[in-house]
């Protein structure tokens, strides 16, 4: 290993520049806490990542007295969410119903969210942003985290801390470091991801179509349809081995008015694989340590919730972190509240994922009987005011932040 290059200081260090880390550096430098984030990439052009901004997330930004500046960057708004089951259509989430400044979902690239968030937090002059610099491991001094090492192009950083976060996501190297318990909940599915384009004249809402041959997600961004196709966790190999055209074949006998779009997948390259986990933490902090989003628990894609979980892991732990950090107050206690705010919510929606994977996904993709479109699918479908709940429960989630 390359010599330690540099040691840097400050209140709190935090490993990871996704949704979670951003939005934590922006809210602590906005009250004056000094910051390092630092990022193993070079920027955030990464495709296929999370881009649902919900209604959660913008009303925070709201909050914030940003919403306006941040709906300026270019999105699709989806204001209801429609299930297509074999070929009969069921309306399932009506956002429109929510008492929001922005009631609906914004799909917008995450590297866009996450520049957004780079930006505003760079007006901070306490606020620093390190790129191409990766956490490598845990500096501590009498079982107490007093930082971290990083690799950078110039050799090794080691950067000392009041406080660390791993905000690093669902394989964080400091959580593994820190050697915290983890709990694995499993998942049955795994999902490739791939685009297909789309003609203006399409519905604009972001659709789900199902029926005895498999499940299809397409997610509508303007231009093109970023889709998701679920399968039997430990598959991907065996699909690829069939081909791309029974790949293409697959998709069309779920949804056949996509069958030309299906011209765009060319090679596998054109397809992304997603391993699915479902997992969190028990204890998500030691002393001057805390885990954040993804690194404490690892959602399913179904619902597209991730992202969310994080901002809102990122504004609890704002606002409780950044008061003990400017009072000189941080203590162990701190980082327990954040987990005692934030785990129900983590918690609650694992359970509706593993639910959802049990009872809709699983057998969907594995039964050789013809789809049945679940009762409660039908009945969402026939009373408005269901559909108003479900759009809250993906919407807002468990326990809403906000920002004072």
């Amino acid at each position: 290993m390359a010599r330690t290059s540099e040691v840097l200081k400050t209140q709190c260090c935090i490993a990871g520049g996704g949704p979670a880390g951003m939005m934590l550096g922006y809210l602590l430098s906005r009250q004056g806490v000094d910051v390092i984030v630092i990022e193993k990439h070079a920027d955030f052009l990464r495709d296929f990542r999370g881009d649902t901004v919900h209604p959660s997330t913008l009303q925070v930004f709201h909050e914030l007295g940003l919403l306006d500046t941040f709906l300026r960057l270019p999105h699709q708004k989806t204001e209801h969410i429609k299930l297509t089951l074999s070929g009969q259509d069921f309306d399932m989430a009506d956002f429109t119903r929510l008492d929001l400044a922005a009631p609906y979902i914004a799909f917008m690239p995450q590297w866009d969210l996450l520049n957004f968030l780079a930006e505003n937090a760079r007006v901070f002059p306490n606020f620093t942003l390190l790129q191409s610099t990766e956490a490598i491991e845990l500096l501590d001094k009498e079982e107490t985290v007093t930082g971290l090492k990083a690799i950078t192009e110039k050799g090794t950083l080691e950067i000392q801390a009041e406080l660390t976060v791993a905000a690093d996501g669902r394989d964080s190297c400091l959580r593994q470091a820190s050697q915290l318990p983890l709990k694995t909940l499993g998942a049955p599915i795994d999902v490739f991801w791939f685009r297909l384009p789309r003609k203006p004249d399409e519905d604009t809402d972001s659709l789900g179509a199902a029926n005895e041959n498999g499940f299809l997600v397409l997610i509508n961004r303007g231009d093109y349809w970023q889709c998701a196709l679920p399968f039997p966790k430990g598959s991907a190999d065996v699909i690829r081995k069939q081909g791309l055209e029974a790949f293409r074949s697959r998709i069309s006998a779920i949804n056949p008015k996509k069958t030309l779009a299906l011209e765009a997948l060319q090679s596998w390259d054109d397809v992304k694989l997603l391993n699915v986990q479902v997992n969190r933490l028990e204890k998500w902090y030691r002393p001057g340590l805390i885990c954040i989003g993804d690194a404490a628990h690892a959602m399913s894609p179904v619902g597209g919730v991730g992202i969310n979980l994080a901002v809102q892991d990122a504004v609890a732990a704002g606002r409780l972190i950044g008061t003990a950090l400017k009072s000189e107050t941080l203590s162990i206690e701190t980082l327990k509240a954040v987990q005692k705010r934030r785990e129900t919510a983590a918690k609650v929606t694992q359970f509706l994922q593993l639910q959802a994977h049990e009872r809709v996904l699983t057998p969907v993709l594995t039964s050789s009987e013809p789809f049945q479109t679940p009762k409660l699918v039908r009945l969402i479908n026939k009373i408005p005011a269901l559909q108003g709940l479900f759009a809250r429960a993906i919407g807002m989630g468990v326990t809403p932040e906000h920002w004072p």
